[in-house]
C-alpha cells in the first residue's frame, strides 16, 4: 500500500502541473501555425505563471514582441521585449520558453518582471488599455 501511494502521489503532481494546458486553449492553439502557436502557448504560460507566483500582479495579457522581436528557435523562444497588462498597467517582461514539438505544452519557462511602461510610451507599441 505505502509503495503505492509513493507512486500516486508524484503522478499526481504531474497531472496537476502548472504547465498543463486547458482543453479549451489547446483547441485553439491547434488552428495556429506553428510558429504562432508556440508564441501564444508561451504568452499564456506566462501569463498563468505571472499571476500564480505571487508576484502581486493579475495579468490580464502578454504581448511577446511589443519591445523587440522573439528570437524564435524549434521548440523554444527567447522574448526579451516582452511585455504584461496587469490592472491597468503595462510592464516589461522578459521570458524563455521551451515547448514540445507541437508547441502546445510548455516544458519550461523563466521569466523576470521589468519596470511598469510609461503610459506615453503606449501608443508607439501598441499598447492599450
Amino acid at each position: 500500500m505505502l509503495k503505492l501511494v509513493a507512486i500516486l502521489i508524484p503522478l499526481a503532481s504531474i497531472a496537476t502541473s502548472a504547465y498543463a494546458v486547458d482543453p479549451a486553449i489547446k483547441k485553439q492553439l491547434e488552428k495556429l501555425d506553428p510558429s504562432e502557436r508556440m508564441e501564444q502557448a508561451c504568452d499564456v504560460e506566462a501569463m498563468k505563471r505571472i499571476g500564480t507566483d505571487k508576484t502581486g500582479f493579475r495579468p490580464d495579457k502578454v504581448i511577446a514582441y511589443a519591445f523587440g522581436d522573439p528570437a524564435m528557435n524549434p521548440d523554444s523562444m527567447n522574448a526579451p521585449g516582452a511585455v504584461f497588462r496587469s490592472k491597468g498597467d503595462w510592464y516589461h517582461l522578459s521570458y524563455n520558453c521551451v515547448t514540445g514539438p507541437q508547441h502546445i505544452h510548455v516544458r519550461d519557462l523563466s521569466y523576470q518582471i521589468g519596470d511598469k511602461v510609461p503610459r506615453d510610451a503606449w501608443q508607439k507599441h501598441y499598447l492599450y488599455d
